[in-house]
């Protein structure tokens, strides 16, 4: 599995793998059991080759070999280790080298970019690891990429930069989104440490008519690399119908770990947030009515007024002549 990190290659030994790498290949290591390589049958254009680490002290492959590369060194360190490229064809393959696919990968440096392998034979082809001096600690995954005679092989780098760990990590961006009597929590999560988190969430809702939503903390299926931001969703399948919710989001993880926020939802029927309308539609409806009855009604000083005022007071001057006469009697 994992091997020691080695150091780095002298500048004159570094100097003749760069010359052994020539395309004549005479760097290139025979095959184990059999003769210098001569004239040979051809074979399928590119051959039969893997890409795999190279085993250890010059050792033949084996299943216990390294499935993938393993280095480790602080920032400003420079590793090294080698590439076995194995060309089991009856015919010479010449192979394309580079770091991939991104970041990390461009730290790393082989002893030469094409390689020519003969046929039945395996080359070991050293490479270089610079670690910058402001990389950040923590694991920095990367690979070697190997192309030719139409084929691609990619060895996984597993490349861990020393120094204090730290574990920070943030919930963002939290929204509510209805859809049809379900609703769903949207959310971001961001790894601001430097080593990978796998987060545990926990969810809590509370309404103007008391709690909403309890969910206790879970552990979630993503692992987060450090300064990943990954959008997720949380199902809320029975929201209330009709409440304001403050809904709270609450992340941890390993390492102490812990970022929490939160966002608001406001759950409205289709009936309720009718009746505002149905209800200003009343009161203007009412409104008009009453002015058309006020309009109806005779202003003071018009004609129609003044005769309904005199026809009333008539009435009243008859009776006092009458009681006057009376009097007089």
């Amino acid at each position: 599995m994992p091997s020691r990190t080695r150091s780095v290659v002298p500048g004159a030994a570094l100097a003749t793998a760069v010359a052994l790498l020539s395309p004549a290949g005479a760097y290139a290591a025979t095959a184990p059991g059999s003769s210098a390589p001569g004239p040979s049958a051809p074979g399928p254009v590119g051959g039969r080759w893997t890409a795999a680490p190279a085993p250890g002290g010059g050792a033949r492959p084996s299943a216990q070999d390294r499935p993938y590369f393993y280095l480790e060194g602080a920032p400003g360190t420079v590793l090294e280790d080698r590439l076995a490229l194995t060309n089991s064809g009856g015919s010479a393959v010449t192979l394309r080298l580079r770091g991939g696919p991104t970041g990390p990968g461009g730290w790393i440096s082989t002893a030469g970019k094409e390689v020519r392998v003969p046929p039945r034979t395996r080359a070991a082809v050293p490479f270089t690891v610079t670690v910058p001096r402001d990389a950040a600690p923590g694991d920095h995954p990367a690979a070697l990429v190997a192309e030719g005679g139409g084929r691609t092989a990619t060895v996984p780098v597993h490349l861990r930069v020393t120094g204090p760990a730290l574990a920070a990590l943030s919930v963002e961006d939290v929204a509510v989104e209805r859809r049809g009597s379900a609703a769903v929590i949207r959310y971001v999560l961001a790894n601001r440490g430097n080593t990978p988190l796998t987060p545990r969430l926990a969810v809590d809702a509370d309404g103007l008519f008391g709690p909403a939503l309890r969910r206790a903390a879970r552990t979630l299926p993503v692992t987060l690399p450090p300064g990943r931001r990954v959008p997720l969703t949380e199902p809320w399948p029975d929201p209330p119908a009709l409440d304001s919710v403050d809904v709270r989001l609450t992340v941890t993880a390993a390492g102490g770990a812990h970022g929490t926020a939160g966002g608001s939802y406001t759950a409205v029927p289709w009936g309720a947030a009718a009746l505002p309308s149905v209800g200003l539609l009343a009161g203007v409806a009412l409104w008009r009515v009453r002015r058309r009855r006020r309009a109806a009604e005779p202003r003071p000083g018009s004609s129609a007024a003044e005769a309904s005022q005199g026809s009333s007071q008539e009435p009243c001057a008859a009776a006092v002549t009458a009681s006057r006469a009376g009097a007089d009697a």
